[in-house]
């Protein structure tokens, strides 16, 4: 019999470790507590390795006076370090209740990123890691942008399925009840529009073109830019959040169960309600962007209500008027693409439902603006 001792240094917590045969016995002995520090691994480790390597790894506690969680995490190391080596492990000789706890512990798979690890990766790893998880975040989406387009295709045909009744309640979410945020904006937008540019046409005395300034400003591209950051901040991060709450609860897995696409059911009519309140939203926040010029040039500047509503309704094409509903168009699909996406992505704690949140309005906003420049070149290129 070939015999090996590991001390810990710590009085209270022993561990020693012999062969006989082909089993690897692990002898603990004293107090396995809180403020005991644990036996190292390594002479356990070496004797696995070792030629030829044992069938069977046991454990011997009954010199152990006291213990918890810590003579857990000590066997369960060494369980699965056996685990990896191939090496069947006996806990029947635990003490009562910790082999159970053991079993269990084994049973269910470890959280990615639960255990924290001393070691930090290094730059080659990290840039590897940064590289496979784009890979995947791009196959992901891919894969939801291809079940939306069959979705839609569905919709036209007839054959898509979801609650007509959960469609309205949703439109009443994207549009009534984001008026009063979309008014307040809008409003204070065209304020302070109005009131930079009157401070600077007051040294020309030219303050009718305040009105102007306003107009084109709102009708063109900024009513449309404010409303769909006011939606990715309020429905988009409602959409993530609901759809997120749904993937925590299994309501999703339960959808597929039961045979119906959760991207029908569920994305589909949020995307129809954002897509058709937008244009809407961003008529209304024209409207009232124009009316804090408005009340600037009345106030401030003494124009003539009369001759601001002219002159804004001369100054304005109405080809800006058109781009404006195409931007809100594409940041209504955008808003509701990026908060059911993050939704449907969500993991399985409460955590993950904040994150899916944020990450919700993150993505929205960062698409908003790359949409904006995006069509802003368009249009320079077509002389609109």
């Amino acid at each position: 019999m070939v015999k090996q001792t590991g001390i810990s240094p710590h009085p209270d917590a022993a561990c020693q470790v012999s062969r006989d045969a082909g089993i690897l016995r692990v002898a603990l002995s004293g107090v396995w507590s809180m403020g005991a520090t644990l036996p190292d691994a390594q002479p356990v480790r070496e004797a696995i390795g070792r030629v030829p390597k044992p069938e069977r790894l046991s454990f011997d506690a009954s010199g152990v006076t006291r213990w918890d969680s810590r003579l857990l995490a000590f066997c369960l190391g060494l369980v699965r370090l056996a685990g990896d080596a191939g090496v069947a492990a006996d806990t029947s000789g635990l003490p009562e209740g910790a082999g159970d706890l053991l079993d269990l512990a084994l049973r269910v798979p470890e959280r990615k990123g639960a255990a924290r690890t001393e070691a930090s990766e290094s730059f080659l790893e990290g840039v590897g890691g940064l590289a496979l998880g784009t890979g995947r975040a791009m196959t992901n989406l891919l894969e939801f942008l291809g079940d939306v387009a069959l979705a839609c295709v569905s919709l036209v045909r007839g054959r898509a399925v979801f609650q007509r009744s959960q469609l309205l309640g949703l439109i009443k979410q994207a549009g009534l009840d984001a008026l009063p945020i979309v008014s307040l904006i809008s409003l204070l937008v065209g304020l302070i529009l109005a009131f930079v540019g009157a401070i600077q046409l007051q040294q020309f005395g030219a303050q009718i073109y305040v009105s102007t300034i306003v107009g084109i400003a709102m009708v063109r591209v900024m009513g449309a830019i404010m409303t769909g950051i006011i939606m990715a901040g309020r429905t988009g991060a409602a959409y993530a959040a609901e759809l997120g709450t749904m993937q925590v609860n299994e309501e999703i897995d339960a959808l597929r169960t039961f045979g119906f696409s959760p991207t029908e059911f569920l994305v589909l009519p949020r995307l129809i309600a954002l897509v058709l309140m937008m244009p809407l939203l961003c008529i209304y926040a024209d409207l009232m962007g124009i009316l804090g010029g408005f009340l600037v040039g009345a106030l401030m500047l003494d124009i003539n209500p009369i001759q601001y509503f002219t002159t804004t309704w001369n100054s304005v094409p109405l080809a800006n008027f058109w781009i404006g509903l195409v931007h809100s168009a594409v940041f209504g699909v955008l808003v509701a693409l990026a908060g059911c996406y993050r939704g449907m992505r969500c993991g399985r704690s409460a955590l993950a439902v904040g994150q899916a949140a944020t990450s919700a309005v993150v993505t929205s906003i960062l698409a908003i603006i790359i949409a904006t420049a995006v069509i802003t070149v368009v249009c320079n290129i077509l002389g609109v």
